[in-house]
Order: C-alpha cells, then sequence, then structure tokens
C-alpha cells in the first residue's frame, strides 16, 4: 500500500502478513479522495475511520493534513501497526480497540467524515444498522459525509440518508448525509 498524495506522497508502508485485512485499492482510493478535495479543506476537518484495520484510509487523510482523526478496529495487531505509523511519521491518529458495532452504541463526537470499512461479507441489513447507528448517535457534523466501502452485491440506494454510490472495480462507495 502507498500514500498517494500529500507531505508523504509516494510512500510505501508494508502491513504485517497476519492480518485480517482487505486494504482499499490505490485506485479506489484515488478516486475516493479525488471526490473528497473538492468538498473539504483537509486542515479543517475531523475523521472517524471505523474498521480501520491497516490505517490505509487513516493515513492517507493524515498525510493530506487532517489534524483529528480516530481510527476504530477490534483486531489488536491493527491497532499496534496503526499506532506504529502513526508514531513514525507523527500522524494525529487516535486509536481505539473495539468492536465497531460496540464503539458505535456509546460514541459521542462529531466528525466531518466518517470512513467505514466493513468486512465485504457483511450484508445489506448489518450495513444499514451500522448506518442507522451513526445518524442516531448523530456522529456527522451537517455537511458531513459517511461513506461505506462494500461488496458490490449489496445495493444501499434505498436507505435513508443515500447521497450516491460509486464503483470502482470489486468496491463500492456509498454515500450518505
Amino acid at each position: 500500500m502507498r500514500i498517494i498524495s500529500g507531505i508523504y506522497k509516494g510512500r510505501r508502508l508494508t502491513a504485517p502478513k497476519n492480518l485480517p485485512v482487505r486494504p482499499t485499492t490505490d485506485f479506489a482510493k484515488e478516486a475516493l479522495f479525488n471526490i473528497l478535495r473538492v468538498r473539504y479543506y483537509f486542515d479543517e476537518i475531523t475523521v472517524l475511520d471505523l474498521f480501520s484495520g491497516t490505517g490505509n484510509i487513516s493515513f492517507e487523510f493524515a498525510s493530506r493534513g487532517v489534524p483529528n482523526i480516530t481510527a476504530v478496529d477490534g483486531h489488536i495487531g491493527c491497532v499496534q501497526y496503526i499506532n506504529k505509523i502513526s508514531e513514525e511519521f507523527e500522524f494525529p491518529i487516535t486509536t481505539i480497540k473495539s468492536d465497531v458495532k460496540k464503539y458505535l452504541e456509546n460514541a459521542s463526537g462529531k466528525y466531518d467524515v466518517i470512513f467505514a470499512d466493513p468486512p465485504y461479507d457483511f450484508t445489506s441489513e448489518t450495513l444499514k444498522d451500522l448506518m442507522e447507528k451513526i445518524f442516531e448517535n448523530s456522529l456527522l457534523n451537517p455537511e458531513g459525509l459517511l461513506i461505506i466501502e462494500h461488496a458490490k452485491q449489496n445495493d444501499l440506494s434505498s436507505l435513508p440518508h443515500f447521497v450516491e454510490a460509486r464503483k470502482y472495480g470489486s468496491s463500492v462507495f456509498s454515500f450518505f448525509n
């Protein structure tokens, strides 16, 4: 995986092989950040990265100057890797080791961007529950975006707050606000 833009543009990162992850491809990540860069000033937003895995998305936000990033993952190895890279690059990433569903039950705070990349075997119903919990807890700022990365087999377009979906290979980003 590599950081596409920002102060660490082009930097390659190699996560440990034993992590249970499926990092967002560079192609899909670049497309996502092209959408976000016209919408936000990165140095003025807060980000919540759910199912953060290797921290791929968090690192990209941090490299682009986002000052406040929270990364949540249930796997201790993922959290340790994100902490290691964050310390090495002095990234402003706070990690939380927690099951994301449990975290969302008590989560507070407001975010401009919430990115969720749950396992691709999550059903549309499970993804709906995730989205509803975020909106029930009012975690998004009024102009904020929830972005759920999911398999193309899931269609989330009928869910409340849905804005659009963008497909990149076998991945889909569904946007909500």
